[in-house]
C-alpha cells in the first residue's frame, strides 16, 4: 500500500443539458479529516455523498470541496393565466350587445395585464435528475483524482523520508565507532575523574568511590541509545515499506528518534559525538516536518 500526503488539488467539470457545473478540491494537513463544503442553493443534499465519499476514499485532512454551476442559453416559456383568459372571454360574451363582438386578437390578450406571463422554463424531472447524475459521477472522479495526486505526493515524501532515515543510521553508526567510546579511552576518562575525587579528600568512603565510578560509567555508556536509534530506524522503514496511513506513526518515531539524541548530546564527552548528535537533532526536525503532511 503506498504513502498518501494530505495535500492536494483537483478540478472536475462539465455540463448536463443547459446547465454547466465544475468541482473544485482542496486538501492540506490536519489531525483528522475534516470537510468543509460549498454547495449551491437547491443542491444541498449531496452533502450526504460528499461526506460518504470522502469519507470512503481519505482518514486525514483538511478538505475544502467547493461546488459551482451556472446555466447558459436560458430558456423562456409563456404561461397563460387560464383563470384571467376565462374572465375576459366572459365579459366580452356578456357586453356582446353593447361594444363592438369582433373576436379577440393574441396582441391584444398579451396587452391585458396577468393574461399571459413570461418566465424562465423550468427543467423537467427527467432533466434534473440527468443532471444531478452527472454532478455526482464528477464528483467522485475529482475525489480519485485527488486521491491520486495524494498518493503522487506520498510517493514523493517517501523517497525523502527514507533518505532522512539512512541519514538517521549513518550519524548513529558514526557515534558508535567514535574512538572515544572505546574500553580504553572510557577507562582512561574514569581514572582521570576519580583522581580528580581523590585530590584533597583526606578520607574517601571506598563504597562512595564505587558509587560515583559506576555512576561516571553509567553517564559514558551510550550502548542503549544507540541500539534505540537503530531499532526505531528499523520500525520507520518498515512503516514506510507498509504504507498506508502511517503519519501518526512515524510522528511517533520522531519524538523517540528525538529523544535519544538529546541523551546523546548530554551524555558526550567527545566533540565529534556532540556534533553528530546535533546533527542527528537537525535530521529528525526534518523528519518530523515532512512527516506532518503524511496521512
Amino acid at each position: 500500500m503506498t504513502l498518501q500526503s494530505m495535500t492536494g488539488f483537483a478540478r472536475v467539470e462539465g455540463t448536463s443539458g443547459r446547465t454547466r457545473w465544475a468541482w473544485e478540491l482542496r486538501s492540506v494537513n490536519g489531525k483528522g479529516l475534516d470537510l468543509r463544503l460549498r454547495l449551491p442553493p437547491g443542491l444541498e443534499a449531496l452533502e450526504a455523498d460528499i461526506r460518504r465519499l470522502a469519507g470512503e476514499t481519505f482518514s486525514r485532512g483538511n478538505l475544502q470541496i467547493g461546488l459551482t454551476t451556472s446555466v447558459s442559453e436560458a430558456q423562456v416559456e409563456a404561461v397563460v393565466n387560464e383563470g384571467a383568459l376565462a374572465a375576459v372571454l366572459a365579459l366580452r360574451d356578456r357586453l356582446a350587445g353593447t361594444i363592438d363582438p369582433a373576436p379577440l386578437k393574441l396582441d391584444t390578450l398579451l396587452s391585458v395585464r396577468g393574461i399571459v406571463d413570461f418566465r424562465e422554463a423550468e427543467e423537467s424531472e427527467a432533466e434534473t435528475q440527468a443532471r444531478d447524475r452527472d454532478i455526482r459521477a464528477g464528483l467522485a472522479e475529482a475525489i480519485r483524482r485527488l486521491a491520486d495526486m495524494r498518493r503522487k505526493e506520498g510517493t514523493a515524501l517517501a523517497d525523502v523520508l527514507l533518505g532522512q532515515v539512512a541519514r538517521i543510521e549513518a550519524l548513529t553508526a558514526a557515534v558508535e565507532a567514535d574512538p572515544s567510546r572505546s574500553v580504553a579511552a572510557i577507562a582512561e576518562r574514569l581514572a582521570t575523574q576519580v583522581a580528580t575525587l581523590m585530590q584533597g579528600a583526606t578520607a574517601l568512603d571506598r563504597d562512595r568511590l564505587h558509587q560515583e565510578v559506576a555512576l561516571l560509567a553509567t553517564k559514558a555508556d551510550l550502548r542503549e541509545e544507540i541500539d534505540r536509534l537503530k531499532s526505531h530506524a528499523r520500525a520507520a522503514r518498515e512503516l514506510i515499506a507498509e504504507g498506508g496511513p502511517i503519519g501518526r506513526k512515524l510522528d511517533f518515531l520522531a519524538q523517540e528518534f528525538n529523544r535519544e539524541s538529546n541523551t546523546i548530546c548530554s551524555k558526550s564527552n567527545a566533540a565529534a559525538v556532540t556534533a553528530a548528535g546535533i546533527e542527528l537533532k537537525v535530521v529528525i526536525d526534518q523528519f518530523r516536518e515532512q512527516v506532518q503532511n503524511l496521512e
